[in-house]
Formats: C-alpha cells, sequence, structure tokens
C-alpha cells in the first residue's frame, strides 16, 4: 500500500513539473534560510549548558540608587556578599568568587627563559572547580586551588608554554612559573579541558582566590566598602529564586551601610545563570555576552520564512484542486475512501518536503562559509544537536516543527480533495468552493504582511545603522591608533618620565600628528566614584561621577570641545608623577552639581574621598559609549599608570612604515612589553556588532522571504492564467490591448497586496518601534518608509504576476478556443 502512495505520488509530480518545481524551490529556499538560523540561534541558546549544576547556579547583581536615581547596574560587588549570602541563607549551599585579573604584567608567564603574554587569568576559589563543569585532566579539582600561589591551566596554554601533547599533560603538575615579573612564583596544580566557546566565562588559567589577600590587606576576604569582585552561588534544587531575592533587602540592611559610604542605596539581585549571556545589561560585565532582542529576532525570522515558503505549498495545492477533481472522482467511484485519498495527498506532501530539505542541506553545505562570516562565527549543523532551548536540542524542535509543517500544509489540500463528490466531479460541475478562493486570498496577504514587515524592518535597521555612523559623538576618532600599555613597567617616578618621553618622540615621526595617554579610552567603561561632594556643601548630597585619568593634549588630540576654562597640563603633575587636585568636568557634570553656567564652574570646588578637588574646565558633553547608552557626568584629572595606553593620531599614507617606527620607540622605552595595538574606530563600532548582524540579517532574509512569496504569486498567476485562457482569448479576439488584459489579471493580487500593506504597516512600526528604544539616540520612523516599503512590494509582485499575464495576453486566442 505505502509504495502504491509513494508511486502515485511521485507521477503526480512528474505530471505536475512547473507547479513542483516552485513548490520544491520555495521549500528549499526557506529550509535552506531557516536551518543556519537555527545554528546560529542554538549556539548562543546553548551559552553555559554544559555546566552539570546549571540549572541551580546564580550570578549576584546589585543596583545603586543615590538621591532616588538609579546610579549603576552591575555585576561587580563587594567581596563579602556570597560569604554573607552563605551564611545567613540556607538556601545558599555554595557560592565562588572571582576577580578578573587586569593589573600591570599578569598576563605574562616566565618559564626557563620562554615569556608568553596576553593570557587571561580568573582568580577564583577552590570551590570554582565544583560548582561549574571544567573538568581537570591532571590534578585535583577538590585541592587544586586551595592554597595560595597555586594555579589551573588550560590545556592550550600547557601545549604552548611547555610543549606537551595531550598524553603527557601530568608532567606540568607541580612545576613553577613566574607571572607578571620573574619574581612572583606560581606552582601548577591542575591542568583543565579548554574552556568551551559558549562559556560566558573566558580563562587561560585560574589562580587560587586565596592568593589575593593576607593579614594585611583583608578586602578581598570580607569587605562592604571596595566594590572590585563578582559573585555566584548555588542554591538548594528547587529552591524559589525570586522568593530568596525577597530577603535581601533586609540583608543589604543588616551588611551594607550605603548611606555612611556613599550616599547610596544598594540592593543586591540574582540572575540565572543560563541567562547570564543573553540578557546582560550591567556595566562591567565579566563575561562574553549577547542581545537577546537580536537571536530571537532572527528565530522569528527564520519561522516566518519557512511559513511563507508553507503557504506558497497550501496555496498552489488547493488551486490545482480544479484540474485534479477529476482524480479524485474517479478514485472515489472505484472505491477510494477518504482516509486513503487523505494519506495519499500526505504523502505527496511529505514527499515534496523531504526533497526539499535535502536540497536545503546542499544549499547549506555549499554556502556555510558565508554564513559564518556573516555571524563571526564558526558554525555547522552539528550545533542543532547539542542542548540548548529549555534543555533540549534544536533538532527534536525542528524535527517536531517539519513534520508539523508536513502535516499541516498537507492536510487542507487533502481534506478539500478528499471530500469531493464524484457525482459532481465527473459530470463536470465541480468548480472551485468561495471558502477554498477566501483561504488562497488570506494567505496571499498572510505572505505579503509578513514580507512588507520584513521590508519596513530592513529600511528602519538600515536608516538607524546609518544615522549612528554620522551621529556626532561630540570627539574624532578618525585614524586613532591604540596602542596598549606597557604591562611590565615598574609603577614608580619614572614610568611619567617615560610615557612623556614616548609621547614627545612619536610626535616627531612623519605620519605622527598628535598622542596622549590616558587611563581608558572612547569605547571603554569609565569607574563610577560615588562619593563626590560639592565643597560648599559637604553635609549635602553625594553624586557619581565617572572618571578618566589622562595627560596633557588628551582633550585636544580627541578634539573635544571646551565649555569654559583649560584643559589638563603638565603643570597639573608634581615631580613624583601623582596628579594634582585638578578637574575638567563635562557639561553632564556641571548641570548634576547644580553649578549655574560652565563658566562659573571655574574655580570652584568638589570634595571627592575626604580632599577638595579644584574645577579648572569644562568640556561639552560628549559619547564615551555607543548609542545605546545615555551621556553620563565624566571628569578627567591627571595621573599616571603602566596600563595606560597611547591613542595617537597618524597619517593613512605610509601607515605601515609609521606604525614600525612608533614600535621602535616602543620597544626602546618599554622593553619586554609586547607592542599590541588596534584603530579606535575598528574596536568602537564593535558596540554595534549585533545591532550590524541585525540590519545584515534582515536584508538577506527579507529579500529571501520576498522570492519565496513571489514564487506562489507566480504559481497562483499562472495557475489563475491557465483558468481564464478562454476568456482571455474572447477578449483578445473582441479587440481588447494585450496592457488591458494585463491589467485585470493582475488587479485582484494587487488588491491583496494592497490590503496587506495595510495590515503589515502597524505592525512593523511596533516591531521597529520597540528596537529603537535600545538606542538613547535614534531616529523616527518616517512615513516614506512605509510608502516607499509598500510601493517596492507592489512593483515586484506586479513584475512577478506580469510575466505569466503578459504571456497570457500575447498568446495566439486561436489556440485556447480551439475546443470550443
Amino acid at each position: 500500500m505505502i509504495k502504491n502512495y509513494l508511486k502515485t505520488a511521485w507521477r503526480s509530480l512528474i505530471k505536475n513539473k512547473l507547479f513542483s518545481l516552485i513548490n520544491i524551490l520555495g521549500l528549499s529556499i526557506g529550509m535552506a534560510a531557516c536551518l543556519p538560523i537555527l545554528e546560529y540561534v542554538s549556539f548562543e541558546l546553548s551559552y553555559d549548558r554544559f555546566n552539570k549544576n546549571a540549572e541551580n547556579i546564580y550570578r549576584v547583581y546589585n543596583d545603586r540608587y543615590q538621591n532616588g536615581k538609579l546610579i549603576q547596574h552591575g555585576t561587580v560587588t563587594y567581596s563579602a556578599v556570597s560569604k554573607a549570602m552563605k551564611t545567613d541563607f540556607p538556601e545558599v549551599i555554595n557560592y565562588t568568587r572571582v576577580w578578573k585579573v587586569v593589573q600591570g604584567g599578569r598576563s605574562f608567564m616566565f618559564y626557563n627563559g620562554k615569556k608568553l603574554g596576553g593570557q587571561n587569568e580568573l582568580a577564583v576559589e577552590n570551590s570554582f572547580l565544583s560548582m561549574f563543569s571544567y573538568p581537570l585532566v591532571v590534578g585535583d579539582p577538590n585541592t587544586a586551588l586551595a592554597e595560595r600561589h597555586t594555579i589551573v591551566i588550560t590545556q592550550s596554554l600547557a601545549r604552548k608554554m611547555f610543549n606537551v601533547n595531550d598524553n603527557n599533560m601530568a608532567t606540568v603538575l607541580g612545576k613553577t612559573i613566574a607571572l607578571g615579573n620573574e619574581s612572583n612564583f606560581v606552582k601548577i596544580t591542575g591542568v583543565c579541558k579548554d574552556v568551551p566557546g559558549n562559556s560566558h566565562l573566558q580563562f587561560d588559567f585560574l589562580t587560587s582566590y586565596i592568593t589575593l589577600y593576607d593579614a594585611k590587606w583583608t578586602k578581598p576576604d570580607y569587605d562592604f566598602t571596595d566594590s572590585r569582585y563578582w559573585h555566584y552561588i548555588m542554591l538548594r534544587p528547587g529552591t524559589d529564586y525570586k522568593a530568596l531575592e525577597a530577603k535581601f533587602a533586609a540583608f543589604s540592611q543588616r551588611h551594607f551601610q550605603g548611606s555612611k559610604v556613599s550616599g547610596s542605596v544598594e540592593k543586591f539581585h540574582l540572575q540565572p545563570l543560563l541567562r547570564a549571556h543573553l540578557y546582560s545589561d550591567f556595566e562591567f560585565d565579566i563575561g562574553i555576552t549577547a542581545n537577546a532582542s537580536v537571536v530571537w529576532g532572527l528565530f522569528i525570522i527564520a519561522v516566518l520564512i519557512l511559513i511563507i515558503a508553507w503557504i506558497n505549498y497550501v496555496n498552489l495545492a488547493t488551486a490545482k484542486s480544479v484540474e485534479r477533481a477529476k482524480e479524485v472522482g474517479v478514485r472515489k467511484v472505484v472505491g477510494a475512501t477518504k482516509f486513503q485519498l487523505v494519506r495519499q495527498f500526505m504523502t505527496e506532501s511529505l514527499i515534496i518536503n523531504t526533497f526539499s530539505l535535502l536540497i536545503a542541506l546542499i544549499i547549506i553545505a555549499i554556502l556555510q562559509g558565508a554564513f559564518n562570516t556573516l555571524i563571526n562565527r564558526q558554525l555547522s549543523l552539528a550545533y542543532l544537536f547539542q542542548k540548548s532551548l529549555g534543555g533540549y536540542s534544536f533538532s527534536a524542535l525542528l524535527v517536531v516543527f517539519i513534520l508539523n509543517g508536513i502535516f499541516i500544509s498537507g492536510f487542507y489540500p487533502s481534506f478539500v480533495l478528499s471530500s469531493l463528490k464524484p457525482v459532481l466531479v465527473l459530470k463536470g460541475k465541480f468548480i472551485s468552493s468561495l471558502k477554498g478562493i477566501v483561504l488562497r486570498k488570506a494567505l496571499v496577504i498572510g505572505q505579503f504582511t509578513i514580507t512588507i514587515v520584513l521590508i519596513v524592518s530592513s529600511f528602519v535597521v538600515y536608516k538607524q545603522m546609518r544615522f549612528i555612523s554620522e551621529q556626532n559623538l561630540g570627539f574624532s576618532m578618525s585614524q586613532m591608533l591604540i596602542i596598549k600599555g606597557p604591562e611590565l613597567a615598574k609603577y614608580d617616578s619614572t614610568l611619567l618620565i617615560k610615557q612623556n618621553v614616548f609621547v614627545n618622540e612619536i610626535k616627531q615621526i612623519p605620519g605622527v600628528s598628535g598622542a596622549a595617554f590616558s587611563d581608558a579610552v572612547p569605547g571603554d567603561e569609565l569607574r563610577r566614584n560615588l562619593d563626590i561632594q560639592k565643597s560648599d556643601q559637604p553635609g549635602g548630597n553625594h553624586f557619581t561621577i565617572l572618571d578618566n585619568f589622562t595627560s596633557p593634549g588628551f582633550i585636544s588630540l580627541y578634539q573635544m570641545k571646551m565649555l569654559a576654562g583649560r584643559t589638563l597640563s603638565y603643570n597639573d603633575y608634581q615631580p613624583n608623577g601623582v596628579g594634582l587636585p585638578n578637574l575638567v568636568l563635562n557639561s553632564a557634570a556641571i548641570k548634576m552639581l547644580g553649578f549655574e553656567s560652565p563658566l562659573k564652574a571655574i574655580g570652584r570646588q568638589v570634595i571627592w574621598s575626604g580632599d577638595k578637588y579644584t574645577i579648572v574646565g569644562v568640556m561639552a558633553d560628549f559619547h564615551q559609549q555607543s548609542l545605546h547608552y545615555p551621556i553620563e557626568p565624566t571628569m578627567f584629572f591627571s595621573g599616571s599608570s603602566p596600563l595606560m595606553p597611547f591613542s595617537v593620531k597618524v597619517d593613512p599614507h605610509n601607515l605601515n612604515a609609521t606604525i614600525n617606527a612608533i614600535k621602535q620607540k616602543y620597544d626602546a622605552l618599554f622593553p619586554g612589553n609586547l607592542f599590541n595595538y588596534y584603530f579606535l574606530d575598528e574596536q568602537f563600532n564593535r558596540q554595534y556588532s549585533s545591532d550590524q548582524l541585525f540590519g545584515r540579517a534582515f536584508a538577506i532574509f527579507s529579500g529571501l522571504a520576498i522570492f519565496i512569496a513571489c514564487l506562489g504569486l507566480l504559481g497562483l498567476s499562472l495557475f489563475a492564467t491557465l483558468q481564464r485562457s478562454k476568456e482571455i482569448g474572447i477578449r483578445k479576439i473582441l479587440g481588447a490591448s494585450v496592457g488591458s488584459i494585463v491589467i485585470r489579471l493582475s488587479k485582484d493580487f494587487i488588491r491583496l497586496v494592497l490590503l496587506a500593506i495595510l495590515i503589515a504597516s502597524p505592525i512593523a512600526w511596533y516591531v521597529m518601534h520597540n528596537w529603537l528604544q535600545n538606542f538613547v539616540s535614534h531616529i523616527n520612523i518616517s512615513w516614506w518608509i512605509f510608502f516607499c516599503s509598500g510601493l517596492l512590494a507592489v512593483i515586484i509582485a506586479f513584475i512577478t504576476i506580469s510575466f505569466q499575464s503578459v504571456k497570457a495576453a500575447t498568446a495566439n486566442p486561436v489556440k485556447s478556443l480551439r475546443s470550443e
């Protein structure tokens, strides 16, 4: 029986080659577009699911309020927090603290004269290895990080440092290496597997947290004033973390007296580990993050494209019901039951969808590399088989989804055809039902509604990204080369001298028009100071201001505009390299502090950490970070440290020669340090990588959606012209022009597209309006975007329909009327 179904279905497909080709082509393109997106979505949703305790691990974050306003929303907090939570709450069964090591030179490793740089280090407690699933290939996870000056390295680092392979990793245990300088020794007590790519925590080696503190320096152990630590806690299985959160208000009052420290109110919260990657809007996030709206947006696009393709199948299959009516009538007369007919037509649906899936897999195999380039990931279909959504792999979801699609797209046509009455059909009295016509029109409207929403969204995303590129950020980053600071340089009175010498010497290089150094460059997150007060109101409100210490010339190098006073100069430094208490504030800081104008703020003083600082200049506001973030009160002051990067304005001509000349000066003044550099505009614009991916994907997949929808429209117009061939012949004999016939054949479809425009416009506005709220500065959605999108859809639809309509209108009418 099954063999007969397959044979009959195959004959039907061969008989209707053009309609079968349109169906298979539409479905295969839809699936080929859907599957790579699902690879990406599956990978993004799989973050941290490899951890065996993932469902019970949470990270602590805190919100700080000052003067009734949220001033900080971040995951970095005080060293005592998780330790106190473990003591106060029985729901907390384990905890670990993490410190991201960024101090000078820690990324350098020395062993027997060999030096490696650029390593990523995390200081963690020994419990880290039992809470998280970073298995050791050698070493004891219960004791590996329990003592001071011990480290666990990854397999990749072991291979690079000691030239070992996977079979003799044990030989590195007990070896002593130096970190940062050749006198700071640590012992290797374990080697772990390389960190998975879908881990939001990334590291090359782990240092024992206990190394950070001793009898003299206890803040890393238990402190509620020094905020620079990340915390993860593990809850007892079955614990309602929201109920535990409700107890944190009393916890904060019990342990943290914010009003005494900084005039702020502290509120602690928990975030599930499995949300850490995609749902992070935190400052100073320690992990790799992505944008959940982009991930889910692409997932919805994939589903919509597949739905458009299945709508094509339903439309063409039901439209062909007139031609297949006699086949059904004969089958029923010879004894076929309705159930058998349904199985027959469902078999055809299964064959078409299977062929389409096979072709889609071939397309993906060819274009996988291009897709990986688009999303900047190395993915494959294998990612569909790893845990992601709800702990299940996307392969299971995909199988269910495709089977449902096959069933839904095949069930209605088979139900319509199997319900035909054989007597009426064989007498030639069968006509398409009104319900079937209405359904086809509704499906066409649905197709183009989805398509127009995608077109409008593409326009809006493009306009927003162009707006971002043209926005005045308040500074210039054109041709700005950033050289990372000399990590191995000693932090002493000679450091500032060397930094100034380097800046002055490279200014003499042809192709260098300016240079300066600073604690941070545009695009970096700045520190927050929570305890700023006006000197004439020492008992008044505390204020929070971001800070950045810089060298003289930094403000002018970046062409930041001064509103009053002066920039920092060499006179703002003492001979020992310590900065004098002078500040340059931006306009936002002046307004927050309540000064009447920038000019009237000059010479006034503020109290910072008990010391008085004088305002010597006021600068215009600028965007320290992307347009996702608001401009915040910021202050610049003088200072120096080994980690301060150098900003160098270079000429694009003979760039390699210029960089080589800069490197020679750098190596001479800072021997032993790595010369690493990047261009600021590239780094700054990486903040928009998710948005750019969103925009590119929208454009590409909107084009595919249009193509698939047009395939369906082409099939329907082909069928319509075949049905109306005699009408067209009669009209031509009576003198109708080709143009009038084309318009008559096209207008019904164009009406459907126009109705789709009316439905799609408010939907697209709502979706894009919400997306634009992610940006502090954004465009307004203009009416012309909807007009142009609708006009484009109408033009494309008309061209598609006209392709067949013109062919029918220019055909010889004698052929269509010959049988009459």
